[in-house]
């Protein structure tokens, strides 16, 4: 595997932290893996940087082609933000099959267990640019409802696939051309279970993006696998925790060696700002959205570094004020970043259903 020694040891560190967690998806189709503190690894192949639990499994694909972006951006709830980072080929890399109907794939001969390589595979064609999202099962009868609908969209009106997917709970895979990710565990119905799961979010696949607007992909890039660090607000199970200053520091550490510059440049400049006693009202506001996201995620941070600052109210009250200015920016009413977590079952759901994102924004 040819790659850079330094993500390479990163990416390896992470998938052995169960603070850590991954994802590979589009917007609208993905597929996460988490692990629960203490739940053991039933594989654990450093080399290949392959780990599995009984719930779900994952591999990454690394190659020199892959371009790191560590981003933060604003969160819907006064004073939080999301992070993560993402791993992106060039679009003529990252191309994934982009099938747009359901399709028998055959066994699986790719599959993480070697337990699971004589199940079948199918693409269910969702029409993804940089994924091709599956399912893989033994079950007669799924099969059987499978085969018949194949060559058809599982999104058309009155197709009873996904219902039948719910119902049946096959394992549900993405595959990039960094990586796999591989859910077991089964799909609930009422609300998104802790540890490995899927969403299918027809909504969203219909504008044919793949990846939300608040993360900064440099044009002519695809995302192929996403890693997000522990959150120096919320504990693994996305309950808010006290501060964490090391979470916070370690990915300061990342955004510094692999963030956009543009937003790095404005954090540190108004840092700087802030702790010179400058009156926010001749600081000059970035004229840029990812420049004013900067200055609004920084000024949330000081809150949690340098809360008892007097002057910082004024700071907040000048540029992050709690009501948010959606006809300014409309930093905080985007879909969310992905992976994205949706408070229904996992395919097939309302079009109405709730958002929050995965990475850093549970509510407990």
């Amino acid at each position: 595997m040819a790659c850079d020694p330094e993500i390479q040891r990163i990416l390896c560190e992470h998938l052995h932290n169960p603070s850590s967690s991954f994802s590979i998806g589009s917007f609208g189709a993905i597929a996460e893996f988490h692990r629960g503190a203490g739940e053991p690894l039933a594989l654990d192949d450093p080399e290949r940087m392959t780990v599995a639990t009984d719930r779900g499994a994952l591999r990454i694909d690394l190659t020199d082609s892959a371009m790191p972006l560590a981003y933060e951006s604003l969160s819907g709830r006064p004073g939080r933000w999301r992070h993560g980072m993402v791993f992106c080929l060039p679009e003529t890399l990252a191309a994934s099959h982009g099938r747009s109907t359901l399709t028998e794939l055959g066994a699986d001969q790719g599959a993480i267990r070697a337990v699971d390589r004589d199940a079948v595979l199918f693409d269910m064609g969702l029409k993804a640019r940089n994924i091709d999202f599956c399912i893989r099962t033994q079950d007669p009868e799924l099969l059987s409802l499978l085969r018949r609908n194949a060559g058809k969209s599982v999104l058309a009106s009155g197709n009873p696939v996904m219902n039948a997917i719910v119902e049946a709970a096959p394992h549900r895979i993405a595959r990039s051309q960094l990586g796999r990710a591989e859910v077991y565990q089964a799909i609930d119905k009422v609300k998104t279970p802790q540890g490995p799961h899927t969403h299918v979010l027809p909504k969203f696949l219909i504008s044919g993006r793949t990846h939300s607007a608040n993360i900064p992909l440099p044009t002519g890039y695809l995302p192929c696998l996403s890693l997000y660090p522990a959150n120096p607000l919320y504990d693994g199970a996305g309950c808010r925790k006290a501060f964490d200053p090391a979470s916070f520091a370690a990915f300061e550490a990342l955004l510094d060696r692999w963030g956009v510059p543009e937003y790095c440049a404005e954090k540190a400049r108004a840092v700087d700002a802030f702790r010179r006693d400058l009156d926010p009202d001749i600081y000059e506001c970035p004229r840029t959205r990812l420049g004013r996201t900067a200055l609004r995620v920084a000024l949330r941070q000081m809150r949690q570094v340098d809360e008892s600052n007097p002057a910082l109210q004024r700071w907040r009250n000048r540029f992050d004020p709690a009501v948010t200015r959606i006809n300014r920016d409309r930093d905080e009413v985007q879909a969310p970043p992905l992976p994205q977590v949706i408070e229904s079952s996992e395919l097939n759901i309302p079009l109405t259903a709730s958002i929050r994102s995965a990475s850093s924004d549970h509510p407990c």
